[in-house]
């Protein structure tokens, strides 16, 4: 995900009506957070009177091996020669700042040090980390026209293979996940090179790319990713951390080409939120488990607010024993969309206040989630999944190939 133009256009004076209602809408949206913040409080404290205080599934310790981290998100503005670029609507939304402010990133740090800065900021996180020794990094392809061209004017957001790879390489705690439209004329040859680079997976969002997973134009394609024994993590279910997004395109149902072919499938999110044809997505995925073995999901941002109960229904459901795999969407667990205190009917204050204080985003993430009752083999199938490529990743770095150190002993 890229936030923003380089050389934003500049008023050379600002208008006292446009200041005016800049600073109403900062004053609303305190008050909007106060607002926000007393209701939670409030329902925490009613459910946990109300109610006795269990997770979703009894909960296990976690082994001492630290696990990875399938799916984390960089951003660029283009700085530094990065290639990275946000749409116009994206950058004008109010979802610009609350990003922004969830990577740790401001526009000036991104314009004096570019946006490999970003990248180097996640790995200092992740090796801070006593719970997760590596993340993957994912790119974002943009849309293509009917000529096979990049069409940025209809891309959301732009964060190049070229540019990640590179910046990845640099650190051991990281793993790029390689993003290819696969109605690019030369997908097969960038794959191939995404490859060589040490690629763990490819990664879509086909409501926003434009894609349509069940187009048998991309038998080749998804015959390719096979070859080099890439998974394909792939939205599934709506969409709403962009501006535009064709919802019809991230319908789990529309997966079954490539599962058909073999393609190892990881429908991120269990396809939370949303309908098609009178039915959940979420429903539409879970019939498809017992159908396709080489078919799984993660459970990356299914502690936000929007999305309640959606980690219990994860957790609880037998078509996804067995199928689940640890994602956190950072940096969206770094937003107020995620906080223990959701959960005062699953977890005591006296959890909320310990995970509460948790200071490294990712411990503090998994710190929840295992609380809530997530076992301790859904951390862990993340590396079994990505295991035939976590070697050529090490390869990339000229690294031994990774195997999982132990948790520090503080933990």
């Amino acid at each position: 995900m890229s936030f923003f133009r380089r050389n934003p256009p500049q008023a050379d004076e600002p208008s006292k009506t446009k200041v005016s209602s800049q600073f109403a809408r900062k004053q609303w949206g305190r008050w909007w957070a106060l607002i926000l913040v007393t209701v939670l409080a409030s329902a925490f404290c009613l459910s946990s009177v109300l109610t006795t205080h269990r997770p979703y599934r009894p909960t296990a310790p976690l082994p001492a091996a630290r696990f990875i981290d399938l799916h984390a998100h960089t951003a660029g503005i283009g700085a530094g020669g990065s290639g990275c670029r946000i749409s116009k609507d994206l950058e004008n939304s109010w979802k610009f700042s609350t990003y922004l402010k969830a990577f740790g990133a401001t526009r000036q740090t991104l314009s004096q040090n570019g946006d490999a800065w970003l990248v180097g900021q996640i790995a200092a996180q992740v090796a801070q980390s006593t719970s997760i020794h590596q993340a993957v990094v994912l790119a974002m392809d943009g849309v293509v026209d009917e000529h096979g061209r990049l069409d940025l004017e209809s891309t959301e957001v732009y964060v190049p293979n070229k540019f990640l790879a590179r910046e990845v390489a640099r650190y051991p705690q990281l793993l790029f996940g390689a993003s290819i439209n696969p109605y690019r004329p030369d997908a097969l040859a960038r794959m191939d090179a995404c490859a060589a680079q040490g690629a763990v997976l490819v990664k879509w969002i086909p409501s926003i790319m434009r894609i349509n997973p069940a187009d048998e134009r991309l038998i080749p394609f998804y015959e390719h990713l096979k070859r080099h024994q890439l998974p394909l993590l792939t939205h599934t279910g709506q969409e709403r951390s962009f501006t535009h997004a064709q919802d019809e395109l991230c319908d789990p149902e529309r997966l079954r080409l490539p599962l058909r072919l073999g393609v190892t499938v990881i429908a991120a999110h269990i396809a939370s939120t949303g309908n098609l044809d009178g039915e959940r997505q979420t429903d539409r995925l879970a019939r498809m488990m017992a159908e396709f073995p080489n078919l799984y999901s993660e459970i990356s941002s299914l502690t936000q607010a929007n999305k309640l109960g959606y980690l219990g229904e994860a957790l609880t459901r037998t078509e996804f024993d067995g199928r689940l795999c640890y994602g956190s969407d950072f940096p969206l667990i770094n937003t107020a969309l995620v906080s223990p205190w959701l959960f005062g009917h699953r977890l005591t204050a006296a959890q909320a206040v310990r995970i509460d204080s948790v200071t490294n985003t990712w411990d503090r993430d998994i710190a929840l989630k295992q609380a809530l009752g997530v076992p301790p083999e859904v951390f862990s199938r993340t590396a079994t999944l990505l295991a035939p490529r976590l070697a050529a990743a090490a390869a990339s770095k000229r690294l031994p190939n990774p195997a999982n150190p132990r948790r520090a002993k503080s933990e």
